[in-house]
């Protein structure tokens, strides 16, 4: 069992930088792989990121790619997405969630956008930005 607590969300402008961190508990942490998701109102939850349990693959939404950078801090079990150049359309309810997920040959995840793949959730951390 892993639970997942969100932090970080805020109130910014446009331009500016936020950094949304997951903790976890539960000793199998590094054995998971982890993603964040996001629900705008009105809106169906979206793929934004995700990583595999040792860090090695990173994926990202192609709306978020070159502005967001996923990590995984196996050791303090914790993952964070560092979001820069905010728009007000990254405006949503973030969720942290984790997972094992099916691998492709290679290592790589295979589904990383599907939310069904992730077992775990977290109660989400609102960010808002501002024009």
């Amino acid at each position: 069992q892993v639970q997942l607590v969100e932090s970080g969300g805020g109130l910014v402008h446009v331009g500016d930088s936020l950094r949304l961190s997951c903790a976890a508990s539960g000793r199998t942490f590094r054995s998971y792989d982890m993603a964040w998701f996001r629900q705008a109102p009105g809106k169906e939850r979206e793929f934004v990121s995700a990583i595999n349990w040792i860090g090695g693959y990173t994926y990202y939404a192609d709306s978020v790619k070159g502005r967001f950078v996923i990590s995984k801090d196996n050791a303090n079990n914790t993952m964070s997405l560092q979001m820069n150049s905010l728009k007000p359309e990254d405006t949503a309810v973030y969720y942290c969630a984790a997972g094992s997920l099916r691998r492709t040959v290679g290592g790589g995840l295979s589904s990383p956008g599907i939310g069904k793949e992730y077992a775990y959730w977290g109660q989400g951390t609102q960010v808002t930005v501002s024009s």
